[in-house]
């Protein structure tokens, strides 16, 4: 009997789970296929990922310090950079291909495909409204893809930031 009533709590739990598709509407999350789907995306990281720690460290051999993955408030949006130069006031996210959209390298899953469309386009949408946001409270916002060489892009977010700083009154 209570094995039984714990197969029918996970299973209205797992029914009450759901996710925002932005406009109100909320859908539910899909089903995982296998035991290696559920692995891969409980191993997807929101900070610190392999892209954005190699960046960190060329940003710090240049010799500039920043914050990482600090709150950032404009707009009325909260926004989590995965780096900030907070005097310079510019604002970098590392962005990874498939989570963003990039047009070179983004792939969208076979399956889930009512779940994961919207919820890319989403992650997209939101990205876009962060940009406008800081801008317009006066942040440069740099994005950097996952597949970009390191040493561009760092080379790239010192030229800005060094600017940024010599050109404050």
């Amino acid at each position: 009997m209570t094995g039984t009533r714990v197969d029918q709590t996970a299973e209205a739990a797992s029914e009450e789970r759901t996710v925002a598709l932005g406009g109100g509407l909320r859908a539910p999350y899909p089903t995982p296929r296998d035991a290696v789907a559920t692995s891969v995306g409980k191993g997807n990281r929101r900070a610190d990922t392999k892209p954005e720690v190699r960046l960190r460290s060329d940003l710090h051999r240049r010799g500039l310090r920043f914050r990482k993955d600090l709150l950032v408030r404009a707009g009325g949006v909260k926004v989590h950079p995965d780096i900030v130069f907070t005097k310079a006031r510019v604002a970098v996210f590392v962005d990874g291909c498939f989570w963003h959209g990039c047009p070179e390298h983004q792939v969208v899953p076979k399956s889930n495909r009512d779940y994961w469309v919207p919820k890319l386009r989403r992650n997209v949408d939101r990205d876009r409204a962060a940009d406008i946001a800081l801008m317009s409270e006066g942040w440069t916002v740099l994005r950097v893809w996952e597949h970009e060489d390191v040493a561009s892009a760092g080379r790239l977010i010192e030229q800005v930031v060094r600017f940024r700083r010599s050109t404050k009154p």
